[in-house]
């Protein structure tokens, strides 16, 4: 099967070079396609049920609503694990899937099942959350006015200015971004949300023999508008309609309840009818200056997280131009920054690696066209790889991108074209050239082919890795089996094509001198191992007992290497029932004695207190996430690494 691979690969020369150029267009249009990313997203499959209950204790919560909503989606087709929150107010119930499972499918499934619950009178119909992953968050910004800082103001003024920013945002910011192509959802943490509200006094319900029920279902008849469809009048045809909706607390407080002896008792007469603000579950801080309003763009899972951020940051540019003055956007936390560093240090780390290697190839082979071509299987290798990612759904990241080795890549076309030109050097009886590089292909290619199939098996165990481990491996072990699997083919067919031509048919027979320098230091070593066979392999078991009982214990483990993305993120945790009020006073402390200790060092400083409006994270208002972003490294002064730089905020924070 193998020579008559090589036999034909050196019949159809031309039809092989065209083959590899199809496959090589092939994996620069998957190259358009590959999906990029900082890291592997280990996230199952899972789906956020959440409902909000503003009265109820979380024992009621956990009875009421929780238990209900778990019954209910126990038993789904696929269903792995089922959790539940039960807050003050709140519930969330999180429902894992296996990895096989469609997100669309199961949330189709999960709202037929929500269709069965009954929930007490008076509680909202739950909501599923985004359809994102837990690294869905691609950008964060900040909403503030531009010279104002919170913490000083009067608290209505505070209240005023931090209600026109979260209304600005939620009417006019968020429907835009959410147009965003791959965009699943974009959140809004922090100010307050503005409301009409109708506060019923009890004793003056009773003084008018009404009932707070009545109260309500005169406000829900009242506020709506209906259609009468329509009338011709003199060729004329005009719509019809009743306009009933209420638009100013006037209106509100005049909607009449009920008439007893024809006197109309009205809204206004039971109740305060004013301007309030939805219960607060969270709150947001920036760079010691008090609150601010905070949005969060979602990454719709499957998507192309850097595409989506970079969509997400040219929307925000132009909406900034139709700002209302003085309010200015801040960007917080851009994925895109990570991606391209990780990026730009994955592209320096394979073009360095590549170059190294073609120059070791120049050396030793001692021949610049041999070298180019076994160069040539670099790039080609890496495109076969592409198309594999792409065909398998894997992302550009760290883990699969970093893994490929250049000089397992080449191994194979390195043997193929060194024994092509040993052949054509030893050439005295004038040989055809084809019949020359077919004998050489021939003569190493089981070497060859079993050297990739060795590499390629040892990775094999790694694909049948599960759960977390299988998400974060698996990509890199394809990644490689892809390259290894491209460079094989390629050292069969296109190698010996490529010798064929390029290669002259009378070579000098002359080593290169640093094979000869390699042999002078070898051949001594390996004539004295081979007269002292067993001492040379006890030395041997006695490093491997050194290396395992002494050494290997020693070394310091991690699931996966730290990543430094110019980003850190501290988890604050107070007393258990301290107020959302104390938790924003000691963040803005917090957030002021970072800026000021560090200021070479940290670019911005924010908190998230407490549960954005769709709780993706249900916290307490007790806890809080501090994020910290830092300057390029280059001007830091007061640390040289990140985890000594940490060291200290830390011990400044204490």
């Amino acid at each position: 099967m193998l020579n008559w691979i090589i036999d034909a690969s050196l019949r159809h020369r031309f039809a092989v070079i065209a083959s590899v150029v199809v496959v090589a267009l092939a994996g620069v249009v998957s190259l358009q396609y590959l999906d990029i990313d900082a890291f592997p997203d280990t996230t199952p499959v899972q789906v956020q049920v959440n409902t909000t209950a503003p009265a109820l204790l979380p024992e009621e919560v956990e009875r009421q609503i929780t238990f209900p909503i778990e019954q209910a989606i126990s038993g789904l087709p696929g269903l792995d694990q089922l959790r539940s929150v039960s807050k003050f107010g709140f519930s969330q119930v999180t429902v894992v899937f296996d990895d096989s499972t469609d997100i669309y499918f199961a949330r189709q499934l999960i709202n037929e099942r929500l269709g069965t619950v009954e929930l007490p009178a008076g509680i909202e119909r739950p909501e599923m959350g985004p359809v994102s992953s837990g690294l869905g968050e691609v950008f964060h910004y900040v909403l503030t006015y531009d010279g104002y800082d919170f913490s000083t103001l009067d608290q209505q003024e505070r209240i005023n200015k931090l209600t026109e920013l979260r209304t600005l945002h939620d009417w006019t910011i968020k429907p835009q971004l959410r147009t965003v192509s791959g965009t699943a959802e974009v959140n809004s943490w922090g100010g307050y949300e503005k409301q009409y509200q109708v506060r019923v006094d009890p004793d003056r319900l009773i003084r008018h023999g009404l009932t707070f029920d009545e109260v309500i279902e005169a406000l829900q008849q009242n506020n709506r508008s209906v259609g009468g469809g329509n009338i011709v009048r003199s060729g004329e045809m005009l719509l019809v309609h009743g306009q009933g909706r209420t638009t100013t607390l006037g209106q509100i407080a005049d909607i009449v309840i009920k008439s007893v002896d024809g006197i109309p008792i009205r809204i206004g007469q039971v109740a305060d009818v004013e301007i309030g603000y939805e219960i607060r579950r969270g709150a947001v801080t920036a760079d010691g200056k008090g609150e601010a309003v905070m949005g969060l763009g979602f990454c719709l899972m499957g998507e192309n997280t850097h595409e989506v951020t970079e969509g997400l940051k040219a929307k925000l540019d132009s909406i900034r131009s139709n700002l209302p003055p003085g309010v200015r956007i801040v960007s917080m936390y851009d994925r895109t920054e990570l991606v391209d560093q990780v990026l730009e240090t994955v592209r320096k780390n394979l073009f360095e690696g590549g170059l190294f290697v073609i120059a070791v190839l120049f050396v030793f082979l001692g021949n610049l066209r041999a070298g180019l071509i076994v160069a040539l299987a670099i790039p080609l290798s890496m495109l076969c790889a592409f198309s594999g990612m792409v065909r398998f759904g894997i992302s550009a990241s760290l883990l699969s991108l970093g893994a490929i080795d250049f000089g397992l890549v080449v191994d194979s076309s390195v043997v193929m074209i060194e024994n092509c030109t040993r052949h054509l050097s030893l050439n005295r009886a004038g040989k055809n050239k084809l019949e020359l590089i077919r004998d050489a292909a021939i003569e190493v290619r089981k070497p060859t082919l079993f050297g990739e199939l060795i590499i390629m098996i040892v990775y094999l165990p790694i694909l049948t890795l599960e759960g977390i481990e299988g998400k974060l491996f698996r990509p890199m072990a394809l990644t490689v089996v892809f390259a290894l699997a491209g460079s094989m083919l390629l050292s069969l067919t296109l190698m010996p094509v490529l010798a064929s031509l390029l290669l002259p048919k009378q070579m000098k027979e002359r080593e290169p001198l640093p094979v000869r320098v390699a042999k002078w230091i070898y051949l001594p070593i390996l004539h004295f191992t081979m007269r002292h066979k067993l001492a040379v392999i006890g030395f041997a078991l006695c490093v491997l007992v050194v290396s395992f009982g002494m050494i290997a214990p020693n070394l310091g483990t991690e699931f996966v290497p730290q990543l430094s993305e110019g980003a850190v993120a501290i988890n604050v945790v107070r007393l258990a029932g301290t107020s959302l009020e104390e938790s924003i006073r000691y963040n803005t402390q917090m957030e002021r004695a970072v800026l000021e200790n560090f200021p070479d060092e940290v670019a911005h400083v924010w908190s998230r207190i407490g549960t954005a409006e769709i709780a993706t994270d249900p916290m307490g208002v007790e806890l809080t996430d501090l994020f910290i972003t830092l300057r390029p490294r280059q001007s830091w002064k007061k640390a040289t690494t990140q985890t000594g730089l940490m060291a200290a905020i830390e011990k400044t924070l204490r």
